[in-house]
């Protein structure tokens, strides 16, 4: 077929057809040898040019074994040959025990692709593709060809997927067929759990000052301090060790105190301190508190009768009450203890921040601090608030090992969180929650990366992105895992079809790829920029892929591979609508219908009744 080499550059080579007019079209992407006595170079073609054929080089036969690059080129007078099945072998993972497989070749009648299971999980993993193009399908294969392997039992795996799409829910539901110490557990946002799925809830306690930040949506860096203080106090509101009466009557009277001292006017003294007794009341401080003089009593509000003279007529009272509740230990104490606590009680600890450090007096920082009550109040009365709603309290440890074991003590290998019922921003900072969790529990763990995870992040452009969280917190967490998850044994697997919304940071993180058919000009031409190892041949491969096609390269590939994908089974929920098996309504049917006046409401109808919103 090969006629002879015409030119040679440092990354290829040219070759000539030895039989003009030869139908060459079916030749793109194979692999071809140049052959001589010293030495075997392989190389892929990437373009025919009526009777040549560019060629680019891609590594050398050393010993009967593929070694990626070259370091002599081929000579003028080498021999060009097709590389047959068996030579093709030099360039996949073979069958073994680590290894697993990925598909197959389009290219080379089906030959099995197999990676390396390190190779492939134990670095970020990116998926891309148009919708449709069969990145949920690869993603469901690729688990469920690791759980078919042969003479290797993944007990231990801990995948952990966050489904915005509920994509997911069937397709590992019968993992345990495979081998009974498989196991599959399904988290819902949906109020209507059945008993394929449970309820997500998240520990108030577990949250840290950074997740509160995000879940009350921040903005501003003078936020943060408040958040500091809110936990510090509910943490010390719901000490069975502490008298918090006595510490809640400390933090109202220096509040109190405080705005006695000021040089305000009387009435904008009391309008305040009325303020704050109606967000922020015990039993020695409200409004209808008895205080007792010499020989009389008065409410506490009648106190602050102001006289002619503008001045409280019952200042000295008023001092001397609010002084006796003041107690400067209490100034020194830190809580280092994490407690129960309810949303509720997170909202009382704010009021008491809010009066105890004196944000509200601040015009700079009073816009902030409302803007954190309004929003966790929101919180509370809307109905997110069930996913923070537990009976008692639980450790990071216990709250991962429920999610990891069932009540038998056995192990689920994935965990699938179900996240179609949530908005796009709630469900962003659920999966960030989430992941700085099991990111905090590796980076302690005695022996680093002993439990690895693999975090699975189904539409990923909707949870990475270019955030506030660097100008808020100083750090993104999938920026963070990205660069420091691998040495502590947590990776990211991106699937998405708008890589050019993902965070730069992480995608440049990712060691290996597949890429489906994509076709939009941003996004073919961001991976171009912005993914490593990647050049011109392999963006226009994936242009002319057809469905369930990928391309695959990275560090568990040895050369750039064309590769089909089976198809799972089950089957992810992915597939389009079957518009004409809706549509189709036959003659037969139409005629047996009664008349419209008459006609009862069908199935269809009553099922899309049903589903309304009102």
């Amino acid at each position: 077929m090969f006629d002879r080499i015409t030119y040679i550059t440092d990354s290829g080579a040219n070759v000539r057809i030895k039989n003009e007019g030869e139908i060459v079209e079916d030749l793109m992407n194979l692999h071809v040898l140049f052959e001589d006595s010293e030495k075997k170079v392989v190389a892929e073609i990437e373009n025919v040019n009526d009777n040549v054929i560019g060629t680019k080089f891609l590594g050398e036969v050393v010993n009967g074994k593929f070694v990626t690059g070259i370091i002599r080129k081929p000579g003028l007078n080498s021999k060009v040959r097709i590389i047959n099945r068996d030579e093709f072998a030099m360039l996949v993972m073979q069958d073994s025990n680590d290894a697993i497989m990925l598909g197959y070749s389009p290219l080379y009648n089906d030959y099995p692709i197999r990676v390396n299971v390190n190779d492939i999980f134990s670095a970020h993993l990116a998926i891309f593709g148009n919708t449709g193009s069969g990145k949920s399908c690869g993603v469901a294969s690729i688990l469920q060809n690791l759980f078919n392997c042969p003479g290797f039992l993944p007990y231990n795996a801990n995948f952990i997927i966050f489904d915005s799409t509920g994509e997911y829910k069937n397709a590992f539901s019968k993992i345990n067929t495979i081998d009974p110490n498989y196991r599959y557990n399904l988290y819902s946002t949906s109020d209507e759990i059945t008993d394929k799925a449970e309820k997500l809830r998240i520990p108030l306690w577990l949250l840290t000052v950074d997740d509160f930040a995000l879940l009350l949506s921040a903005t501003s860096p003078t936020q943060i301090p408040i958040i500091e203080r809110m936990i510090q106090l509910v943490n010390i509101f719901q000490s069975p060790d502490i008298n918090v009466e006595a510490y809640k009557d400390h933090l109202i009277a220096k509040a109190i105190m405080s705005i006695l001292y000021s040089n305000e006017t009387s009435a904008k003294k009391r309008d305040d301190i009325f303020s704050i007794l109606t967000s922020c009341s015990t039993h020695n401080f409200s409004l209808e508190t008895e205080v007792m003089g010499v020989g009389y009593s008065r409410k506490f509000r009648e106190c602050f009768i102001i006289d002619s003279l503008g001045q409280f007529a019952e200042s000295v009272l008023i001092t001397k009450y609010v002084a006796d509740f003041i107690n400067d230990d209490f100034d020194r104490m830190v809580m280092t203890k994490t407690n129960y606590f309810t949303l509720e009680d997170l909202e009382t600890a704010l009021n008491f921040t809010l009066i105890s450090e004196g944000w509200l007096k601040n015009d700079k920082t009073y816009g902030d601090a409302v803007t954190l009550k309004v929003r966790l109040h929101t919180l509370i009365i809307g109905g997110y608030s069930r996913f923070f709603k537990l009976d008692k309290f639980i450790d990071k440890t216990t709250y991962l090992h429920d999610l990891l074991f069932d009540n038998n003590g056995r192990k689920y290998q994935v965990v699938n969180f179900n996240l179609e019922d949530v908005d796009d921003s709630f469900a962003k900072v659920l999966a960030k929650i989430f992941s700085r969790i099991v990111f905090d529990f590796a980076k302690k763990l005695d022996q680093r990366a002993s439990v690895p995870f693999n975090i699975i992040l189904e539409e990923a452009h909707r949870y990475i992105q270019n955030d506030n969280d660097q100008f808020l917190l100083g750090y993104n967490i999938f920026d963070r895992i990205s660069k420091e998850g691998r040495k502590y044994g947590v990776m990211l697997t991106l699937i998405s079809q708008r890589p050019v919304e993902i965070s730069d940071t992480v995608i440049s993180q990712c060691s290996n790829f597949l890429i489906f058919k994509m076709n939009h000009p941003r996004d073919v031409e961001y991976i171009k920029k912005m993914v490593p190892n990647i050049n011109s041949e392999i963006v226009d491969k994936q242009k002319v892929l057809q469905v369930g096609h990928c391309v695959g390269f990275g560090q568990a590939f040895k050369v750039p591979t064309i590769i089909r994908m089976k198809l799972p089974d089950p089957m992810p929920q992915s597939n389009s609508a079957d518009v004409y098996a809706r549509w189709t309504y036959s003659h037969q049917q139409a005629q047996q219908q009664q008349p419209v006046q008459q006609q009862q409401p069908s199935i269809q109808q009553q099922q899309f009744d049903n589903n309304t919103i009102y």
